[in-house]
């Protein structure tokens, strides 16, 4: 499969020839695939705000490229214009950034950037709203008369209104209670589904980037020490330690019940495959008597 986003040997330095210079993303190479669920994990200062940066072009490399369909997307002003519709980045607390007088404008706002008809732009805001789990009503109200949750739901409306082929959410769960986390992360993954999109989500929550993405990438010192899958990943739970990374607390248990001598396979990390080992051992154990 061709990848959708390729990244070449990018390199970034921020405040280069002055006593501040700082090297955040150090030659990295990796490819994103259409319709995949990537996570991307870090501590704060790996390196992850500065990627993403850089996927939609609000970032310019230092030295390396970044290919989108094949495309350098810094090849031509147009086409980097291009990106920030096809590849939609969301912000942490996007929220933050909402300002039209209803919720619809805000929506719209995006949409309306790309030249599109009017007809075209409702349809966009009506079906992101219904992604993102709220009633056509509020469309009408002010996003600050909303709740924290309503409001980052309309903020990543505002985004999948552009009906990027990439979507970026950068710790889309962050501040918010536990039932809003799996209202958002479920609203996501049914995103995911019926677009087909390609969906990239920065989280420091193991939990949550465990029981949600295809692939991981673990970013520590602007380099990526380890990526694969969540099970290859959580696998390495010493070296994440190292890095200053948790695992999810399944990951950690099983761990601990290895290290005790139980002998149980490594790639346990969520509840449900908790639940299928024990019941995998019980029965071998029982076939044993």
């Amino acid at each position: 499969m061709e990848a959708i986003i390729k990244v070449e040997q990018l390199t970034h330095t921020y405040s280069i020839n002055t006593p501040f210079e700082r090297k955040a993303l150090d030659a990295v190479d990796f490819d994103i695939y259409p319709g995949e669920l990537l996570g991307i994990i870090g501590q704060t200062g790996s390196g992850k705000s500065t990627l993403i940066s850089h996927l939609n072009g609000l970032l310019k490399p230092t030295s390396g490229r970044i290919l989108f369909e094949g495309q350098d997307i810094w090849s031509s002003p147009a086409l980097t214009r291009s990106i920030r519709f096809q590849v939609g980045l969301v912000f942490q607390f996007p929220e933050y950034q909402l300002f039209e007088e209803t919720v619809y404008k805000d929506i719209a706002f995006g949409p309306r950037n790309m030249r599109l008809s009017p007809e075209e732009v409702d349809r966009r805001v009506r079906r992101a709203i219904e992604f993102v789990g709220l009633s056509p009503s509020v469309l009408e109200r002010s996003p600050f008369e909303l709740s924290g949750g309503q409001k980052r739901r309309v903020a990543i409306a505002g985004v999948i209104a552009m009906e990027p082929k990439v979507l970026i959410l950068d710790e889309p769960t962050a501040g918010l209670d536990p039932a809003s986390v799996e209202s958002i992360l479920s609203n996501i993954l049914d995103y995911h589904r019926a677009n087909e999109a390609t969906v990239i989500i920065v989280s420091h929550s193991m939990e949550e980037i465990a029981r949600t993405a295809d692939r991981l990438m673990v970013f520590s010192g602007g380099t990526i020490p380890l990526s694969g899958t969540p099970q290859e990943v959580f696998a390495h739970s010493q070296l994440l330690e190292d890095l200053g990374l948790g695992v999810p607390q399944m990951a950690r248990v099983f761990s601990r019940m290895r290290a005790m001598g139980v002998e149980i396979e490594p790639s346990v990390y969520t509840i449900p495959q908790a639940k299928e080992a024990f019941l995998r051992a019980y029965r071998q154990r029982k076939g044993g008597q």
